[in-house]
């Protein structure tokens, strides 16, 4: 179990890597099933960028009209994408960020070969035990995917029973959702999606014989949880919309169209999943947006029972549960904003008594419960903490202390009821990713594995820093910064930010992250409002009417930087993905001369378009991160105040790659696509502007291990190219 702001915890899940990115992601739509192909290059090499039509639209709300002449690239019969105007526009869009890079195609193959050489290629993790086997994922030598294996405890034969690599030929892309072994061990069920489109089909694998079970499950999205005695298996079904509003079952060896609706959500803007209490007697049912949640128990031996709920759903207040012989703890923002932990009998759910209260220091993010003790998890003053306490003695609570003054650490795979080592993992900006058991009667850490840096690393060459910088309300915006020791100070400097959903982003180990470092450039991360970093109230700081702080965050952090004299206005680069591309957005439209080169990953920039079409899959469960502007005058005008594509402006901006997927389910590629061609007729410059559309792949971009990294590689050659940073 976690606290509704942070990702579950899901301890097998982690174990064999199969989660994938844990930054919260932007509101958007629909996939498309086009091209695998990733680009379209035209025959003769375009000379000039494309121009898209201006085609005369307009709609209005409160009394307030707005102009729209590129809101054609939404091909109307989304998700399928089959305007012919629209994908030329795509791929000659292709065409010249094809032509603008050919020049500097060697440099992306230096860049990505140094990039992977840092990577150990036939990596594996470390084994976690589950029942009587132990589970572990390799990467073999070249290859682009996981293995997945287990063996028994003590020895015995290795099974693999999933290749990610099998099951990529002949797709471009692919995407493992969930692997989810049963408990008795005889079964796996996996779910996975070979567009980007997140819509998951379901397999199932018997592995006492080898044998594909005739089951399958398509349009899932959610985790799959076994139930009465392995022969169910619950799940939630995506609908047309992408929006997860059931949890039904699935009775083994019965066809797909059988299945029961066990939990069906009627809000609008609610989305529903189903896990496993902690000492898997439990099913937990949770529905919820993104500042309400609502909680529903049902035995795991007879999941068709009547639902049992925990608490009714109250604006405003999010819980989490799970469960301990007859007991509830739940962790909740319903007394203090930081959160705080409560329990209350099995037998009457809603009768909570505060065990662990809120502060305004320590930020509670996390709540795991073993046989023996619990776990919580939080951060003070920015940093991550990991606190053992027991069930038997209230006031007793052990710190886990680490190493370095600058970290990020948590659980990880921990996949039993009853422990006496706790798995965590570890890492910081100078620190590969650590694995360590944490043995909770000596209180003793013990290094399991600590990641390889196959072309060699030596931490002693490099400062990493944590800033405090005022911004222009007064506020202090912590600033994590990494450099070599012999860079000269006012050199080029990246700063990346997200800002959004109540995501920190840690202060973390990145190999791709030194091909910048290297070569002189400082490297650093604002913690700016619209995250948690600095607990909820941070969080709060930077949404609804207040989320015009997260851009001036960012804007004064990098002022700051170079007041500082840590670089110089227009040396700077910046990047963001997502709900960060609309950063991004933001910024450049705000201080477009603080910047020589910005990369947009699926900006989320057409944000006043998105909020206002509640026919798309995201955007009524984004209501309450951005505001309402269908109903509400006051958050029309205010997100149209800072919306980046309806902000653009005839002035000079920097450099710029902007990227897209044709299937994104998210940020739909007519966003991007949108705001390049509206930045194109508008601004004043003859600064780059690129837009690169993946055509066969969603919001992640490109899925394999290598070529998700040549496209870092391509970013950060983007990126060199317009700073003159050399080799």
């Amino acid at each position: 179990m976690s606290s509704p702001a942070k990702e579950r915890n899901n301890q097998l899940k982690s174990a064999i890597a199969v989660a994938s990115s844990a930054i919260p992601l932007a509101s958007g739509t629909g996939a498309a099933a086009q091209s695998s192909e990733n680009s379209s290059v035209s025959e003769t090499t375009p000379t000039a960028p494309p121009i898209a039509e201006q085609r005369p639209y307009s709609y209005s709300c409160h009394g307030i009209t707005i102009e729209d002449p590129y809101h054609w690239l939404k091909d109307p019969s989304y998700p399928v994408i089959e305007d012919a105007g629209v994908l030329d526009y795509v791929k000659a869009e292709n065409a010249w960020f094809e032509a603008q890079m050919a020049p500097h195609k060697d440099r992306v193959e230096r860049i990505f070969a140094e990039m992977r050489a840092r990577l150990k290629e036939d990596d594996a993790s470390v084994p976690v035990k589950d029942g009587d086997w132990e589970y572990w994922s390799e990467y073999e030598a070249g290859k682009e995917y996981r293995k997945y294996y287990r063996r028994p405890v003590g020895g015995g034969e290795t099974q693999l029973y999933l290749d990610v690599n099998q099951l990529a030929e002949g797709h471009d892309y692919i995407s493992i959702n969930d692997i989810s072994v049963s408990r008795n061990g005889r079964y796996v069920a996996w779910s996975v999606d070979k567009d980007g489109a997140e819509r998951y089909t379901v397999y199932i694998k018997d592995l006492e014989t080898g044998e594909m079970l005739p089951d399958v499950i398509e349009d899932t999205n959610t985790d799959l949880v076994w139930a009465a005695n392995d022969t169910m298996l619950i799940y939630g079904r995506a609908n047309k919309n992408w929006r997860v509003e059931n949890v039904r079952v699935h009775r083994l060896g019965t066809d797909a169209g059988e299945d029961v609706q066990i939990y069906t959500e009627h809000q609008l803007g609610f989305t529903a999943e189903a896990g496993l209490s902690a000492n898997e007697q439990w099913i937990v049912i949770s529905t919820g947006d993104n500042e309400t949640s609502e909680a529903w128990l049902l035995p795991a031996s007879n999941p068709l029972a009547e639902a049992q709920l925990v608490r009714a759903r109250e604006t405003g207040v999010e819980y989490a549960v799970d469960v301990r012989d007859d007991t509830l703890f739940i962790l909740s923002n319903r007394d203090h904003v930081n959160f705080s932990v409560h329990t209350a009998p099995l037998s009457d759910p809603a009768a909570w008594t505060t065990l662990i209260g809120g502060s305004d220091d320590f930020y509670l993010t996390g709540l795991s419960l073993f046989r023996d003790f619990y776990v919580t998890e939080g951060r003070l003053a920015g940093l991550d903490q990991v606190q053992v306490r027991y069930y038997d003695e209230p006031g007793r609570m052990d710190q886990i202390e680490f190493p370095e003054a600058s970290y990020s650490a948590g659980l990880g795979a921990n996949a039993e009821w009853a422990m006496d080592k706790l798995r965590l993992n570890y890492e910081s900006m100078i620190t590969p990713d650590t694995v360590y058991d944490y043995d909770v009667a000596t209180r003793e850490l013990e290094v399991l594995k600590v990641q390889k840096i196959p072309s060699g690393f030596d931490p002693s060459l490099y400062t990493v820093e944590r800033l405090q910088i005022p911004v222009r309300d007064g506020t202090l915006v912590p600033v994590s910064i990494v450099y070599r020791k012999d860079r000269e100070m006012g050199g080029p400097l990246h700063l990346y930010g997200y800002g959004a959903y109540g995501y920190a982003v840690a202060p973390g180990f990145s190999t791709t992250r030194f091909s910048y470092v290297d070569r002189g450039m400082a490297y650093a991360i604002a913690h700016i409002r619209g995250g948690d970093d600095l607990g909820r109230r941070w969080y709060l700081q930077g949404k609804m009417e207040e989320r015009t702080n997260t851009f001036n965050d960012f804007v004064d952090v990098a002022r700051g930087l170079v007041r500082l004299g840590y670089t110089g206005e227009g040396r700077i680069s910046a990047a963001g993905r997502s709900a960060g591309g609309e950063l991004m957005g933001a910024v450049v439209n705000q201080a477009p001369e603080l910047f020589g080169a910005v990369v947009a990953g699926v900006p989320f920039v057409d944000v006043l378009g998105t909020m206002l079409d509640e026919s798309l899959p995201l955007t009524p469960g984004e209501w309450p991160e951005w505001g309402n502007p269908v109903t509400s005058k006051a958050a029309f005008t205010h997100i149209l105040s800072y919306s980046p594509y309806d902000q653009v402006v005839a002035q000079d901006y920097p450099p710029m790659l902007v990227t897209a997927g044709l299937n994104d389910p998210r940020v739909t590629y007519w966003e991007p696509a949108k705001w390049v061609a509206k930045l194109r007729v508008t601004k004043t410059d003859d600064n780059v502007l690129l837009l690169k559309t993946n055509m066969g792949a969603g919001h992640a971009g490109r899925s394999g291990r290598f070529e998700s990294l040549r496209e870092d590689a391509e970013e950060a050659a983007f990126i060199f190219w317009q700073l003159g940073v050399s080799d």
